[in-house]
């Protein structure tokens, strides 16, 4: 929800206060809207159905420049790194308007790409619609789907913000993915993400 604030503190010790953004939290068992979007790093174009995993899917709608996905960054990629291994997909979008927000470029995606080694794809939804079809709200925005493509969670990564001391362990996103891979009923209790909101584009 818009009006979260959460403090960050900077090299300079300075207070800098960030208004959050929450998940919508789509409902549980809905199907996971087609899409077919370019990944910069490939200069190539790809659907959801080409990249859906044997197991599951998840979509991550992050960017580079927001200060709550730069803090789980790292954490996104050993995730990543985990799970694609036990057949989960990852797939990171970033639909944010580059034009007022320059840092999120697909040229700079492709430097983000490089730069954290990214095993998963990132996609670029130059028009938004994707992020309209899936209702993300925020950067970063997780949307974890079963084998058929249905929701079976949506919410945080972990406690960690750049505003609490919380440590980045993908816990609660985690767990979700061993109770899907284990055939076992996920969590109905979940925690909504919290980050940036994405950067829409005026109208």
């Amino acid at each position: 929800m818009e009006g979260i604030r959460d403090s960050l503190g900077t090299g300079a010790d300075k207070e800098v206060m960030m208004a959050l953004t929450e998940s919508t939290m789509i409902a549980l068992g809905a199907q996971a809207p087609e899409f077919t979007l370019p990944e910069p790093l490939s200069g190539k174009e790809w659907s959801l159905e080409q990249l859906q995993g044997v197991f599951g899917t998840l979509v991550i709608f992050m960017c580079n420049h927001c200060p709550y996905v730069k803090h789980v960054i790292e954490g996104i990629t050993a995730l990543s790194a985990d799970y694609l291994l036990e057949g989960v997909s990852v797939i990171a979008i970033n639909s944010n308007d580059t034009e007022s927000y320059p840092e999120d470029s697909p040229e700079n995606m492709v430097a983000l790409a490089v730069k954290e080694n990214f095993l998963f794809h990132y996609l670029y939804d130059e028009s938004q619609k994707v992020a309209q079809s899936y209702r993300a709200a925020c950067t970063p925005d997780f949307f974890l789907f079963d084998d058929e493509l249905n929701c079976v969670y949506r919410g945080r990564m972990d406690a960690a913000t750049p505003g609490n001391d919380e440590p980045v362990t993908g816990e609660d996103l985690r767990e979700a993915m061993d109770a899907l891979l284990e055939g076992r009923p996920v969590k109905g209790e979940q925690k909504p993400s919290v980050g940036c909101n994405i950067k829409w584009k005026e109208i």
